[in-house]
């Protein structure tokens, strides 16, 4: 190990061991990725800003109360104990391609012989950073853990609330985005008060909270067929959701929002509508492509250094039909499970796999309770079977058998009672 003083801050290089595999982030590439690489001839370094890794598509869930964190969550360290690979807490801020080292925000400088980038994306506000915090979106466990904080406080102070019209404020819930996540979010809310809450309450009734999922373009649920997206809609409005079409959002505050002309008081808004990349072209100093992403070349190198890959959120790769791969966990999956084998042969001397093939199994989104759409190689579900077949899919993708048998139990506690047993107020916005 090596420090210098550069510019008044230290710098501490990790050179203790000769340079071995660098990974950035702890989701759904990465992990494959160091899996492939475990007890293979290579020190491998993981590197994530958290020490847990994330099931994110069922956050909502944990930001409606059906789920608690630790449901979708699990130490990382746990999943790798063996004697080639490092576990890291820390977050990258910078990547110097020339000297091969990795710069994080703890003023360490990490060697590489070669290096992953998969740090996933966050949602992206179109220009308005100051909706942020406005308008949380479930990206993180803690974004999720405050949502669901301020969706149960909305209740509890309505409850103590004496002013009609800041009453209807404080029950009017605004969801931003049309797309699988925005309609899981808005169908969820909905049967939180329709259902869980309704006999919470003295002062009033949950059932007459007022959930509005807003959408810009012309339908929701733009991936999938028309039918799909209608009959998503329709399942919505069965649950008392109200669905705006074709309505921007212009402006939102700590009251509401202004969308398609319209002034809505809200106190609740939830960001649903788009995600970018994490900045790994600033740290590369590379330009970005669509959505902040890095265009990487068919091996998921990035041009012009063999050594350096971007898989997941963070790389632009076409599939056979030349269009870019959606954002999605089974592209990221697939990209280290890949990658992950082409490294281990790679560092073994033997000879390279062929080039990356996506297989697309299908796009899913559930609506409510026994209710959901799928498109699946072809085929189109809807209604109770899509649901259990969604309820299977996620059940067999997350990470554990404790996590997986934990949330199989909640829902099928919540699927018979409506109860949701994480409806719990913590945080500082807690009243007191």
């Amino acid at each position: 190990m090596s420090i210098r003083d550069l510019d008044g801050g230290v710098e501490v290089e990790l050179v203790t061991e000769p340079p071995g595999v660098v990974i950035v982030g702890g989701g759904f590439g990465g992990l494959e990725v160091a899996r492939a690489l475990q007890d293979g001839p290579a020190r491998v370094t993981l590197i994530d800003r958290n020490n847990y890794s994330l099931f994110q598509p069922l956050l909502y869930q944990v930001a409606t109360a059906a789920l608690s964190p630790a449901d979708v969550a699990v130490p990382i360290r746990t999943l790798f104990r063996g004697a080639n690979t490092e576990i890291l807490l820390d977050t990258v801020c910078a990547v110097d391609l020339e000297r091969a080292r990795v710069m994080t925000a703890n003023g360490r400088a990490i060697p590489y012989r070669m290096l992953v980038l998969a740090p996933g994306s966050q949602y992206d506000y179109f220009g308005h950073e100051e909706w942020r915090t406005l308008a949380l979106a479930p990206k993180t466990l803690e974004d999720a853990v405050a949502i669901r904080r301020r969706l149960l406080l909305a209740f509890e102070d309505a409850e103590g609330c004496e002013d009609p019209a800041e009453r209807a404020a404080l029950m009017t819930f605004v969801i931003v985005g049309g797309g699988p996540t925005g309609v899981e979010m808005a169908g969820a809310v909905a049967e939180l008060a329709r259902a869980t809450l309704a006999r919470d309450f003295r002062h009033i009734d949950p059932a007459a909270a007022q959930v509005l999922l807003i959408e810009a373009g012309p339908r929701i649920l733009g991936g999938f067929t028309p039918a799909l997206g209608s009959y998503a809609q329709e399942a919505l409005e069965r649950l008392g959701v109200r669905v705006l079409l074709g309505t921007p959002i212009e402006h939102i505050d700590e009251r509401g929002v202004l969308a398609g002309g319209r002034r809505i008081e809200a106190r609740t808004v939830i960001w649903g509508a788009g995600v970018r990349a994490a900045p790994v072209a600033q740290w590369l100093g590379v330009p970005a492509a669509a959505r902040g992403a890095i265009a990487v070349e068919a091996d998921f190198s990035l041009p012009g250094h063999p050594d350096v890959f971007v898989i997941g959120d963070a790389a632009q790769v076409r599939g056979e039909d030349g269009r870019p791969l959606p954002g999605l966990a089974a592209v990221a999956k697939q990209e280290g499970q890949y990658l992950g084998r082409l490294l281990r042969l790679r560092l073994e001397g033997k000879s390279a796999r062929s080039p990356f093939r996506y297989r697309d199994y299908g796009t899913m989104a559930t609506v409510g309770r026994s209710a959901a759409v799928a498109s699946l190689r072809g085929w189109q579900l809807r209604g109770h079977f899509a649901w259990l077949t969604w309820g299977a899919v996620h059940i067999y993708f997350l990470i554990g058998f404790r996590n997986r048998l934990l949330v199989l139990i909640n829902w099928l506690w919540a699927w018979l009672t409506y109860g949701r047993g994480a409806r719990l107020i913590t945080g500082i916005e807690t009243r007191t």
